[in-house]
C-alpha cells in the first residue's frame, strides 16, 4: 500500500510542484489576498505590511545561512565524506540502502539541521552510486527524499530554533516565560521518546515506498564519482612556493583559531552546563569545520563551494519575511490564534497548536521568524488554558518541522547535491509526513501527560 501511495504522490508532485522561488511568489499572493478578504485590509495596506516585514529577518536569516553553510562545509569535509563512503558500502539490498540513508540523515539532523541535510544528501548519492556498481537497484529520488529526513526532526535536536531561543538570555518573551532550559524541551523525556519513535519508524516507511523494479530511476552513471572528483580537486592543496601560499596552507594558523575556540566551548559548557543556543551551535560548527579541513585555504575553498547551497535561500528569505509582515501586520496570525483558543482545551491545545504551526510554516518557513510572530500568541493562548510553556514551545516546534516535508525552500541544498528537483522528492516526503504527524501528535499530547511534561 505504501509503495502505491508513494508512487501516486510522486507522480502528482512531478506535475504540480514548481521551483521553490515560484512557490514563494505564489504563497505571497495567497497571503496578500487572505489579508484583504479575512482582515479587510486594503490592497495598499497589504503592500505596506509586505514591505515593512521584507527586511525584518535579516539577523535571523544570517544565523540560518551560517548554520547551513557551516553544517554544509563540515558535512562535506574529508573525514565525514570518508565515513559516509565507508557506510555506503554496507547495504546489500535496496531496502537496506534506504534505511541507512534515512538513519544517517536523522541522526546528524538531531545534531544540526544543516549537518543532517547535507550528510543525508551525500549519503543518498554515495549509497545509490555504490549500490549501482554492485548491481543493486535503488530508486534515487526516494533515497534523496530519505536524505531529507533530518529536516523533519531538527526541532527535536540540538539546533532546534524555538527551544534554543527561549533558553537565550534576553529573548523577546523572557518577561512572560523567563528562561526555559533545554532539559524541559529538547532533553525532556517526551521529546526524546518522540525522536526515537521517528528514528525507528520512518526508515521503515521509506523502505516500504520503494517502487517496483520497472519503475526504479537509478542515479546517473558515475555521477557520484564525478561530483566527488570535482570536490576533491577543489580541496587539493597545491604545492606552496611563495610566502603567501605557505601561510594559506599553514595548519598552525587554523589552530590559532581552533585552540581558543575549543577553550571557549569548554568554558561555556563547564560554567553553564549543557546550555545551547543558536550562537554556540554555529560557533561549534565553525571550530569543528576548521579542525576537519586542517589548513585555512582548504576551509576557505570549502566555504566557496558551500555558499552556492545558500544562494536561493538568501533570495527567498526576504519574500518570506514579507509574508510574515503581511500576516502580522494584517492581524491574520491573531485571527488564527483566537480561533485556535476558541476550539481548544488544555488537552487538545498542544495538538491544534502543532497543526497551526505547521500551516503557518508553509508561509513562513523560518522557525525563528515564525516563532517571533506566532510564539507570543501561542504562549498567551496556552497560558490561558493552563498548558505548560515548554509543551507549547515543543508543539510549535513539531508543527514547524513537520511541514518542511512539503515546503521546498529548505530542500534546495539537498537538491543541489543530488542534482534533482523538488518535484522529484516531495511526493515521497508528503507520505512520510502523514506518519510523522501521528508520531509528533502523540509526542505532544499523550507523552507529556505520561512523563510530566
Amino acid at each position: 500500500m505504501l509503495q502505491a501511495a508513494g508512487a501516486l504522490c510522486a507522480r502528482v508532485s512531478r506535475q504540480l510542484i514548481p521551483n521553490p522561488f515560484i512557490f514563494a511568489i505564489l504563497l505571497s499572493a495567497v497571503v496578500y489576498l487572505m489579508g484583504i478578504v479575512i482582515t479587510h485590509q486594503s490592497p495598499a495596506q497589504m503592500v505596506g505590511h509586505w514591505y515593512a516585514g521584507f527586511w525584518d529577518l535579516l539577523k535571523f536569516s544570517m544565523q540560518m545561512v551560517v548554520i547551513l553553510l557551516f553544517g554544509y562545509v563540515l558535512a562535506s569535509s574529508p573525514p565525514v565524506r570518508a565515513a559516509v563512503r565507508r557506510a555506503a558500502a554496507l547495504p546489500r539490498s535496496a531496502g537496506q540502502g534506504i534505511i541507512l540513508v534515512t538513519v544517517l540523515a536523522v541522526v546528524f539532523g538531531f545534531l544540526s539541521w544543516g549537518l543532517g541535510l547535507i550528510v543525508g544528501a551525500i549519503a543518498a548519492r554515495e549509497v545509490c552510486g555504490q549500490a549501482k556498481k554492485r548491481g543493486i537497484r535503488i530508486h534515487y529520488p526516494l533515497a534523496a527524499a530519505a536524505g531529507f529526513s533530518g529536516l523533519i526532526i531538527f526541532n527535536c535536536g540540538l539546533s532546534a530554533s524555538a527551544p534554543l531561543l527561549v533558553n537565550t538570555q534576553g529573548h523577546f518573551l523572557a518577561d512572560k516565560i523567563g528562561l526555559i532550559p533545554v532539559s524541559q524541551t529538547i532533553f525532556s523525556p517526551f521529546n526524546l521518546i518522540a525522536f526515537l519513535a521517528y528514528l525507528i519508524l520512518i526508515p521503515l516507511v521509506y523502505r516500504a515506498m520503494h517502487p517496483k523494479d520497472e519503475d526504479i530511476a537509478e542515479i546517473a552513471d558515475d555521477e557520484a564519482d564525478a561530483a566527488d572528483a570535482v570536490a576533491d580537486a577543489k580541496r587539493e592543496k597545491a604545492e606552496a612556493t611563495t610566502l603567501a601560499e605557505k601561510l594559506e596552507n599553514a595548519a598552525l594558523l587554523s589552530w590559532m583559531l581552533i585552540v581558543p575556540g575549543l577553550g571557549y566551548l569548554g568554558y561555556h559548557f563547564y560554567s553553564k552546563g549543557f546550555d545551547l543556543n543558536l550562537d554556540i551551535v554555529n560557533f561549534a560548527l565553525l571550530i569543528f569545520g576548521l579542525i576537519a579541513y586542517r589548513t585555512p585555504m582548504a576551509y576557505v575553498n570549502a566555504i566557496d563551494e558551500g555558499i552556492r547551497a545558500c544562494g536561493q535561500i538568501v533570495l527567498q528569505f526576504p519574500l518570506y519575511a514579507g509574508i510574515m509582515g503581511m500576516m502580522a501586520g494584517s492581524g491574520l496570525v491573531a485571527v488564527f490564534a483566537e480561533w485556535l483558543v476558541s476550539i481548544s482545551n488544555v488537552h487538545t491545545f498542544p495538538l491544534l497548536a502543532m497543526i497551526a504551526a505547521g500551516f503557518v510554516n508553509l508561509m513562513v518557513p523560518s522557525a525563528g521568524g515564525q516563532w517571533a510572530v506566532q510564539g507570543p500568541l501561542l504562549i498567551q493562548a496556552g497560558q490561558s488554558l493552563g498548558v505548560d510553556n515548554a509543551v507549547t514551545v515543543m508543539a510549535f516546534s513539531y508543527g514547524d518541522q513537520l511541514t518542511n516535508a512539503i515546503q521546498p525552500m529548505w530542500m534546495l541544498p539537498l537538491l543541489g547535491v543530488t542534482a534533482l528537483k523538488a518535484r522529484d522528492i516531495v511526493g515521497y516526503t508528503a507520505v512520510m509526513m502523514l506518519f510523522a504527524l501521528v508520531i509528533f501528535g502523540v509526542g505532544v499530547t499523550v507523552l507529556p501527560v505520561l512523563f510530566g511534561g
